[in-house]
């Protein structure tokens, strides 16, 4: 039972590493992580790999958006009592220097997509606020996250077109989660599908890179406006430069007319003193990360699912061709640039803007789960 972490003083727990602190079934072990060039006809790049402990499964995706095409690498095998190997089929992930720099592979001959590349942080890595949340007597959500804005280095191949990853020009986030969420086969909701009324998922998360800092938005609301999580935060390339709350976080969306999608942004960070930061994002890319990765649009694919020993698959689809309305029920990620306003002085940055609205939300005038902006 024992694995060579086991020789590490790491154990937080009465346990081998292999066996985590909860037997929860939901419980899992995330990276993700995004590569821009920042022109909307050169690749967006989106990796995530998975563990889940009490699942027995690892599992590892690629998503790229180039121009028309949304082209998708997938696969799963049986995790293994080695926690350190961080393999999937032809997926690799590889901490080279703890929370400062990763690597990421994807061997080529599986589908249209192959990379091999290397994240070089920024700055400092953030930790966000805990993420918990409670269904009746059942714990949906408990979960920690950091994130880390960075620089990549190497090669990309996307449909036999390569490209030369620089860190001048190439850039984006990672982030590491853990914890409980919903992950695996559907489970049977017994009592709470009679007694919970659907929940409206409102969320906004948008890490923004400035020349000398970044600045990570987070937002979860109901159906009423009532928060589940909000936080902003400056986190300064200076590592000896502690974070900056920078006040409660008010949000104006603007709609792409007959969906959901958002045409542009105003979010402003409210202090106590009423002082303002206002931020205007517009959304340049979209990467529909819910298509063929696992968040949930099919059911013979989700993050966890048992898939066998080891299963590799790879899809490719036309952007036009994404059903719209399931497109509304997974969050997007989309490529963005900001205009950060603060004491008369406008900033120009880049990065993420994932957005959704899933269900009713007053503010934006939806009422029923499949309403659409005028």
């Amino acid at each position: 039972m024992l694995s060579p972490m086991d020789d590490y003083p790491i154990h937080q727990v009465a346990e081998v590493v292999r066996h985590v602190g909860t037997s929860d079934r939901n419980f899992y072990d995330r990276y993700y992580f995004n590569c821009h060039h920042g022109d909307p006809d050169d690749p967006w790049l989106i990796i995530g790999l998975g563990v889940y402990p009490n699942l027995g499964v690892s599992d590892c995706f690629a998503v790229v958006r180039h121009r028309d095409d949304h082209i998708v690498v997938r696969a799963s095998r049986a995790l293994g009592a080695d926690r350190n190997d961080l393999r999937v089929g032809p997926f690799h992930v590889e901490v080279l220097e703890g929370l400062s720099r990763l690597a990421v592979r994807l061997e080529p001959g599986h589908g249209d997509l192959s990379f091999d590349l290397v994240f070089d942080a920024d700055g400092p890595a953030a930790l966000e606020p805990r993420h918990f949340q409670r269904q009746l007597e059942r714990v949906t959500f408990d979960t920690m996250r950091f994130v880390q804005t960075g620089r990549w280095t190497g090669s990309l191949t996307v449909d036999g077109e390569h490209f030369d990853v620089e860190p001048e020009t190439w850039r984006g986030n990672r982030d590491r989660s853990w914890g409980v969420r919903p992950v695996g086969e559907a489970e049977p909701p017994g009592r709470r599908a009679a007694e919970t009324e659907a929940t409206t998922f409102f969320w906004i998360y948008s890490v923004m890179r400035f020349p000398d800092y970044s600045v990570i938005v987070l937002v979860q609301e109901l159906r009423s406006g009532e928060r589940i999580m909000g936080d902003a935060r400056r986190v300064w390339n200076d590592p000896d430069r502690e974070p900056e709350w920078l006040g409660r976080v008010e949000h104006d969306v603007r709609f792409v007319s007959g969906g959901r999608e958002p045409e542009s942004a105003t979010l402003r960070f409210v202090k106590p003193d009423g002082s303002t930061i206002a931020v205007e994002c517009r959304p340049r890319l979209a990467n529909y990360i819910g298509f063929g990765t696992g968040y949930g649009l099919e059911e013979d694919w989700r993050h966890g699912m048992w898939q066998g020993e080891e299963k590799v698959e790879s899809q490719r689809l036309s952007i036009a061709g994404l059903d719209p309305v399931m497109a509304m029920f997974c969050p997007v990620d989309h490529l963005s640039d900001f205009t950060l306003t603060e004491n008369g002085d406008d900033l120009a940055g880049r990065g993420l803007f994932e957005f959704a609205v899933i269900g009713p939300h007053d503010q934006y005038g939806f009422t029923e789960f499949l309403d659409v902006a005028p």
